[in-house]
């Protein structure tokens, strides 16, 4: 399983970006594949931003970037994307982008349970 994982960049409070990943490998059946995001800042353990199953239900946020952020997935492009919104400078962190086999749609959010990330993207805003 490969990541690609692009969109990131550097703007300011209130501006909105777009990132997105390329999953390749995983299987004839992506369905059995949930995918999600995960950030890291300076200086503090990586954490949980937000996931999708395979199925496209359940979708789970951290409760820091509900209603914030929207995770959707593009199934004939094998991509996942997250849209953030209104950023803030605590959204900054290098974002990774984590594939999980998955076929009974649990969901996993906890970064120990992940077993297949990408290669980060770096999201500075600036206030």
């Amino acid at each position: 399983v490969q990541l690609q994982a692009s969109g990131g960049g550097l703007v300011q409070v209130g501006a909105s970006l777009r990132l997105s990943c390329a999953a390749s490998g995983l299987s004839s059946y992506p369905m059995y594949w949930s995918m999600g995001w995960f950030r890291q800042a300076p200086d503090k353990e990586r954490e949980f931003v937000a996931a999708i199953s395979g199925r496209g239900r359940p979708i789970k946020y951290a409760d820091s970037v509900t209603g914030q952020f929207t995770i959707s997935r593009d199934y004939a492009k094998n991509t996942v994307n997250l849209q953030m919104n209104n950023l803030k400078p605590e959204d900054t962190a290098v974002y990774y982008c984590a594939a999980d086999y998955d076929p009974h749609s649990i969901v996993r959010t906890t970064t120990g349970e992940i077993v297949y990330w990408g290669q980060g993207t770096l999201v500075t805003v600036s206030s």
